[in-house]
């Protein structure tokens, strides 16, 4: 799939972090930070003395400093940063603000602030996906916008599968976002549930009906071959692909956790007060998102 991130948005955002002086390898030194990303030693040198990235790295930023200017990686063609995977690009503006490279959360809000601002011309977004020590920790991701992209998704969804059932799984969920959101909530569940089943299914690949979702995303995933550990160390970027398939379990869990404290399905006392529309695009959009990925990939790996 062709980058959707344009070589002049990371531009300004790599003349901005210059213009504000703010260091692109934080605390850590550029081999380590570097490191957090690239296998520098499988990486070729651009000085016929050394081996590797690295050792070619550290000659001319740690032995002799000033043989290369202090923001060398943004030209670097070796990283290749104005034109690499879109993936590649957002995990390295991420580990920018990292706790274990940022320490001051003043410079991290500003950083993450300037990304979503330039980032939002080509629809993506930086957003907390966990935390660390208390601090974030963030991940790149197309912006989830509002019920028109959904309806979209839901029409990609009905081409991958045609079953009647799905087709008011995602009705259902797009006429309740506004209206009754912790029914979308539910039904976003439901969706990945049907999704995971049905390539099971087509695959001949037996499951319980007792498993859970985090069970049987597991399972879908082991099947479709969409582990970290299915993915080779020498595959051109493959500790960004390793990271995004990692947390394909996590969007499953979360999905899970919210509609069990607010979604449709279960009993709910009289102060019950639901979620609102916005978490409901937020949840069903990751669903539909994770649905149509696994059904791609399914197809894909049929034909």
């Amino acid at each position: 799939m062709a980058n959707q991130i344009q070589p002049i948005t990371r531009r300004n955002i790599f003349d901005f972090i210059q213009a504000e002086g703010i260091c692109w390898h934080g605390r850590l030194d550029e081999i380590d930070f570097l490191s957090r990303i690239f296998d520098l030693e499988q990486m070729e040198s651009y000085d016929s003395r050394f081996s590797n990235a690295a050792s070619d790295i550290w000659q001319h930023r740690v032995n002799n400093p000033t043989d290369w200017p202090d923001n060398w990686v943004y030209q670097d063609k070796r990283f290749d940063l104005l034109h690499c995977d879109d993936s590649i690009f957002l995990n390295f503006i991420c580990e920018m603000a990292h706790p274990l490279v940022r320490i001051d959360p003043t410079q991290v809000v500003r950083l993450t602030q300037l990304y979503n601002e330039v980032l939002s011309e080509d629809n993506f977004e930086i957003v907390e996906k966990s935390k660390l020590a208390g601090k974030p920790i963030f991940v790149g991701r197309l912006k989830i916008t509002g019920k028109e992209s959904i309806v979209q998704k839901g029409h990609e969804i009905k081409s991958y599968m045609s079953a009647e059932y799905v087709s008011q799984q995602i009705s259902l969920m797009e006429s309740s976002i506004e209206s009754a959101p912790h029914v979308a909530i539910g039904v976003a569940k439901e969706l990945i549930e049907t999704c995971c089943k049905s390539i099971l299914e087509e695959r001949e690949m037996k499951y319980d009906k007792a498993w859970d979702l985090p069970k049987l995303m597991k399972e879908t995933t082991k099947t479709l071959k969409l582990t970290p550990e299915d993915i080779p160390n020498e595959t051109r970027a493959a500790s960004s692909i390793k990271q995004i398939l990692g947390s394909l379990s996590s969007v499953v869990q979360g999905i899970t956790e919210v509609r069990n404290e607010y979604g449709s399905g279960h009993g709910k006392d009289g102060k019950f007060k639901g979620l609102q529309p916005r978490h409901a695009k937020l949840a069903v959009g990751a669903a539909s998102t994770l649905a149509i990925y696994l059904l791609e990939t399914n197809r894909l790996k049929s034909s």
